[in-house]
């Protein structure tokens, strides 16, 4: 058996390019229709003497819908964990790298991505470093007193 050799070269300037540009690069993602028009442009590629089997088909949309019931399943967590820190005083990373302390008492959707909203400025999960609950809150016990006639 031949085996090839490898340019170093390449596979560290490819390395080096994957790992400083990840953090560069937008986060995409597909949605329904998406996974739709790549199935029709493979149908209309695919080769006649060789088709794609319907069992490959059936497997592509078993994953697509799996990520997809991820993806609403993460979003409706990080909605809950949002909704639960109202009340609560955090500590979030400002943009400048500072520390804005404060009682977060509003949620916002933006694009999708809950951000809690603390002294006026939102900010998302990822941003908030600590967060103390609010305090116990004892409620009155009502008395009732009975008379009798």
């Amino acid at each position: 058996m031949q085996i090839g050799t490898v340019d170093s070269t390449t596979t560290s300037t490819a390395n080096s390019s994957s790992s400083s540009s990840s953090s560069l690069l937008p986060t995409q993602t597909l949605n329904q229709q998406d996974f739709l028009n790549l199935l029709v442009t493979e149908l209309q590629n695919q080769d006649p003497m060789n088709p794609m089997s319907n069992t490959d088909f059936i497997a592509q949309m078993a994953q697509f819908s799996t990520l997809q019931q991820s993806q609403q399943t993460y979003q409706s967590i990080s909605e809950m964990q949002a909704t639960n820190l109202i009340g609560a005083t955090v500590n979030a990373t400002t943009t400048g790298g500072g520390t804005d302390t404060g009682v977060v008492t509003e949620v916002l959707m933006n694009s999708g991505t809950p951000e809690v909203l603390v002294n006026g400025t939102p900010y998302t999960l990822d941003e908030v470093q600590t967060v103390t609950p609010p305090a116990a809150t004892s409620t009155p016990s009502s008395t009732t007193t009975a008379t009798s006639n």
